[in-house]
């Protein structure tokens, strides 16, 4: 049964109420209801990927499966007895190693705190590993913190763990099934988790830096040998290669440590670093730091050679509100990555892609991204100057400004955007266009300097039809639509891949409507499937179509605006033959 109240109290932040709650929260549910399209009513189950996703996810996280495994034991170690288990998931939120009571093995599973559970927020909605992702700091979602009420009996305490690049590698949990009512209670949970991440970060570090100066420090001398807070790997000139996060936090004031040298950073230089190592009594080795402070240090000199950095190639790793929007796409992980780089600047983007193809969701995650203010949408098509002074009077602060279809707008309020640009240099522009970059430079109504104002960066959603991971938007549109209650016959299956979709991820997600509602059961089958769009040819017969255009299935789809798969059944369905 619902709780009626928990729901009231998801509207009353969705109107811009305080709830008293931590910010976090209230930003998590609002993400689950304007950005992923959950309803709080609905009891959505834990989501476990096929056994298949599960050991591709398992031998990608193997390296920190292994960094990770003594703190993790050694954590299960303190609080055996306290019904506590241990979740380590990857940087998609899908978990890869587990520690438990056996006991208690079937609830664990049902509550999804088991191996191969995802808990990515955009599919679990608000939760510690998901908020974890999103936020990159250590957080507690405990009870109806929770957005989805068949969570909300669980406390859930998670911190981040990054790689040595500064990337998010992975969550490490520590959760209940059931907890005492005050979230204080979670207080030593969430010391424990902090405490057992830095370590994870700390081992491997160590691991991928045997051939290199690693310094270690902290600010009391009696824990630096056996616990520092932090660490960075140097090369042979003094200059970063790998840092715990501790250790940017602590040095690099909000930017990165990567490629900085060490005595720009702290009061040394490389050829001190042997006076910082274990022969000299803890208390002497001093290090001063750029603000005028000081902590202690410690330097590891180059030991054994080292397996390959692990984050040194490849692809980075994407997490946050952007992860949920692609599996594995070619097109749109080089979209995402752009945007997950762009999103903290305040570089005006446009956004472009066919009608449907995710324009406005892409905008909205790159807003939630950014951590800027308000997010303020104007339709070009209906909005003229006077309209536009008017939604943007009295705003204050960094806000979005989304421009839906800039292409649409009028000439007047195409010349007077500038000057409201001007008067609010708090504002970031992100327009979307149904035109390619090249057709929108050119558009008659977009003057070339108001293109350039707002084409910092360029950003273009592939069509649904090109895009790689057809398969794994479907069933993540269709697990958001039913629950995970339905599932598709593979036929169903072959034929939602096979179609054009013309109307990309919109038609995509009423197709799945229609079918979740005529389905009988919890099966989809091809009769369930709506029929896609037809142009006015379809008034044709299908054999008149097959004889113009000489019985070429390809050609005759094409005409008719359907796919090759859905004449075949036609052909069939009337008993058609081809001629001799």
């Amino acid at each position: 049964m619902v709780e009626q109240g928990h729901v009231e109290e998801i509207a009353q932040v969705l109107d811009g109420r305080a709830t008293g709650r931590d910010s976090y929260v209230d930003a998590s549910w609002r993400r689950c209801v304007e950005l992923y399209g959950m309803d709080p009513a609905r009891s959505e189950p834990a989501h476990i990927v096929t056994e298949a996703e599960f050991r591709s996810h398992r031998e990608q996280a193997d390296w920190m499966i292994g960094a990770a495994r003594a703190s993790l034991q050694n954590l299960f170690r303190q609080v055996a007895g306290q019904n506590y288990v241990l979740l380590l998931t990857d940087a998609k939120g899908v978990c890869v190693d587990f520690f438990g009571d056996d006991l208690f093995t079937d609830e664990l599973r049902g509550a999804g705190l088991y191996l191969g559970s995802n808990w990515s927020e955009d599919l679990a909605g608000t939760c510690g590993v998901g908020a974890c992702i999103v936020t990159g700091e250590p957080v507690t979602v405990h009870q109806d913190d929770h957005f989805g009420n068949a969570h909300t009996a669980l406390s859930c305490t998670s911190a981040p763990i990054y790689d040595s690049l500064g990337q998010l590698a992975a969550v490490l949990d520590i959760s209940l099934l059931r907890s005492p009512s005050p979230k204080s209670s979670q207080n030593l949970a969430m010391s424990l988790v902090t405490a057992s991440a830095r370590r994870v970060e700390m081992a491997n570090l160590m691991a991928a830096s045997r051939r290199e100066w690693v310094l270690r420090f902290s600010s009391s001398p009696e824990f630096l040998d056996v616990d520092p807070e932090g660490a960075v790997a140097l090369d042979g000139s003094g200059r970063v290669i790998g840092a715990t996060h501790a250790a940017t936090r602590m040095l690099a004031r909000g930017g990165s440590l990567i490629g900085e040298r060490i005595d720009a950073l702290l009061g040394i230089g490389v050829d001190d670093l042997p006076d910082l190592m274990r022969d000299r009594p803890t208390e002497e080795r001093v290090v001063a730091l750029g603000d005028g402070g000081a902590v202690f240090g410690h330097a590891i000199a180059p030991q054994a050679p080292r397996r390959p950095r692990i984050a040194a190639s490849g692809a980075p790793r994407r997490g946050g509100v952007l992860s949920g929007l692609a599996g594995h796409d070619p097109a749109m992980t080089r979209v995402l990555s752009q945007a997950e780089r762009l999103a903290r600047t305040p570089v005006p983007l446009v956004i472009c892609g066919e009608s449907g193809s995710g324009k406005t969701k892409l905008a909205r995650a790159l807003h939630m991204a950014s951590r800027r203010g308000g997010f303020i949408t104007l339709d070009c098509a209906a909005t003229g100057p006077a309209e536009m002074a008017s939604a943007l009077a009295g705003r204050s602060g960094p806000a979005t400004l989304l421009l839906r279809r800039i292409e649409d707008l009028s000439e007047p309020a195409a010349r007077a955007l500038p000057g409201l640009l001007d008067a609010h240099p708090e504002l970031r522009p992100v327009a979307t266009s149904g035109l390619a970059p090249t057709a929108l430079l050119s558009h008659e109504t977009l003057p070339a300097e108001l293109y350039h104002r707002l084409a910092g960066a360029v950003m273009e959603l592939p069509p649904l039809r090109e895009r790689q991971d057809l398969g794994w938007l479907i069933e993540r549109l269709l697990r958001r639509r039913s629950g995970g209650e339905m599932r598709l016959t593979p036929s169903a299956r072959a034929e939602l891949m096979a179609r054009d979709w013309p109307g990309n991820l919109r038609e995509l997600g009423h197709a799945l409507d229609v079918a979740c509602a005529l389905a009988e059961g919890d099966v989809i089958d091809l009769p369930d499937l709506p029929e896609p769009p037809r142009p006015c040819v379809e008034e044709l017969s299908l054999e008149a179509v097959l004889d113009a255009c000489n019985w070429n299935m390809a050609r005759a789809a094409r005409r008719l605006g359907v796919n090759r798969s859905t004449v075949l059944r036609r052909i069939r369905r009337e008993g058609l033959r081809a001629p001799n």
